[in-house]
């Protein structure tokens, strides 16, 4: 043990009284029994404030909505939504049958509700995504096309109900776009690749272009997220199923009290992340089911110089009961990471798929800087991974002047029964470390490679069996 403190109750006690305001809230100390940051939870949920809506139902139907699949909803959906939010709320209920749309717009006191039987069928075609928004591209603001459902600076905002949204996203309409011949780009067809239209938003952010001048639309290639409540309070999306996403499927930014509950995520198309709250406070995600083409629950706040431009991290994060198939990463922070996140909780998950490459993946670099803290995960089954069960590292993809921390991750109660190439990944820098890592009742099996650490501190290990032998990290 590096870390030892002789006053330490008083120091947990003086810890527990602080505001959560401040990343650089040191992390190193070990909690004890007593202090088991797994008690922060209740009050944490007691603060998630979920939307209410007034007992009244405005069917689309009765806005001129027609349920073929070819008509245009899209005006429908604007009327109905405008009359419920200017008469104090209530539902905009979608009833059985396809209805195609353009982009929707919430307002507040909006429960938009898709009935069983029913979807909302989005249009392929890229102007039906315009005029520009205020929007978050890979962790970079800019004005670009609307995502496929978004609200701007609205309260009291829902999805809900049995139905389902359809991007209608596959190898001909919005995926070439990555400029991937894996999912459908052929040479000489459009995509983002042209004049490297994404690299030109990244440089646009680090001169500090003003996001009111960063303008991406027809002819940037840059795909729209699906769902994106942008700088929202009291967000519930429950019970639908998405699928066929061009891009991140459910994207609240700058949000507080956003509850997503037994919803189903299938789309595997790129990036086609399942949930990423990116720069959101106090957030619950619960019972849901991710089989996606990236990373199922991907917990981000910014890129780069924007990340700290805006500098506000994700915190108080509960993902609980959920099944993760298919996808990049199970329970993943990061890339897009700049502003920090911290308290994130993780339990009573299901995951496992020959194209799962891994279960708790914590990413991040020197161009990204922030800090990463209080990351808590138990009771998880991981039946098969490809690449690493856990993995933090910060050694992926850019480089730059900006080192970020790793610390006070701990990981109890969880079973694997292939662990891919390696068990345990830790990957810091000698001037910041991966630190204060402990793996309490860990069993990991089928590892090509145990564990792998590069630049790491304060590793603990209890009761942790690795292809069939207790280890001892020591590190």
């Amino acid at each position: 043990m590096a870390y030892t403190f002789k006053y330490l109750p008083q120091i947990l006690s003086l810890m527990a009284a602080l505001s959560l305001a401040s990343c650089s809230t040191t992390s190193k100390t070990i909690q004890s029994d007593k202090n088991d940051p797994w008690s922060q939870v209740p009050a944490i949920l007691k603060q998630i404030k979920q939307p209410t809506f007034r007992n009244k139902d405005y069917p689309i139907t009765n806005y001129g909505a027609v349920a073929d699949g070819k008509t245009d909803c899209t005006e429908a959906f604007r009327k109905a939504i405008e009359a419920c939010n200017k008469e104090g709320g209530g539902r905009v209920v979608v009833p059985e049958g396809k209805f195609l749309s353009g982009a929707i717009h919430l307002k507040s006191n909006v429960n938009l509700h898709v009935s069983k039987g029913a979807t909302i069928a989005f249009s392929t075609r890229p102007d039906d995504y315009l005029p520009l928004v205020h929007t978050r591209w890979e962790g970079v603001e800019l004005m670009g096309y609307s995502p496929l459902i978004y609200a701007f600076e609205q309260k009291n905002i829902a999805i809900t109900g049995e139905g389902t949204l359809d991007g209608q996203a596959n190898e001909t309409n919005w995926w070439p776009w990555k400029g991937q011949p894996h999912y459908g780009f052929k040479p000489g067809t459009p995509s983002q690749l042209d004049k490297d239209k994404r690299a030109a938003l990244f440089e646009m952010a680090e001169k500090g272009v003003p996001v009111e001048d960063r303008k991406f639309g027809t002819g940037s290639y840059l795909r729209p997220q699906f769902v994106q409540p942008y700088r929202c309070e009291n967000v519930l999306i429950e019970g639908v199923t998405v699928i066929n996403s061009p891009m991140w499927l459910l994207n609240p930014v700058l949000c507080t009290n956003v509850t997503v509950r037994k919803v189903t995520l299938t789309s595997n198309g790129p990036n086609n992340d399942g949930c990423d709250p990116e720069s959101c406070k106090n957030v619950l995600i619960e019972n849901c089911y991710f089989n996606t083409g990236d990373d199922c629950i991907a917990i981000k706040s910014g890129r780069n110089a924007d990340g700290r431009r805006i500098n506000v991290p994700s915190e108080n994060i509960i993902i609980r009961n959920c099944k993760m198939a298919n996808g990049h990463g199970g329970v993943v922070i990061g890339s897009e990471i700049s502003g920090g996140v911290r308290n994130v909780f993780a339990h009573d998950c299901q995951m496992s798929s020959p194209e799962l490459e891994r279960a708790l993946r914590i990413k991040t670099n020197t161009a990204r800087g922030g800090v990463i803290e209080n990351i808590y995960v138990k009771d998880i089954e991981v039946g098969q991974v490809k690449e690493q069960t856990i993995i933090a590292t910060m050694i992926y993809e850019d480089t730059g002047n900006f080192m970020p921390i790793i610390r006070n991750i701990e990981v109890r109660n969880m079973t694997v029964e292939q662990g891919g190439k390696v068990g345990v990944l830790l990957e810091g820098y000698p001037e910041s470390p991966v630190q204060n890592v402990r793996l309490i009742n860990v069993t990991i099996k089928g590892a090509k490679t145990p564990y792998k650490f590069n630049n790491a501190k304060d590793i603990q290990a209890t009761n942790v069996t690795i292809n069939g032998e207790k280890v001892q990290f020591d590190k």
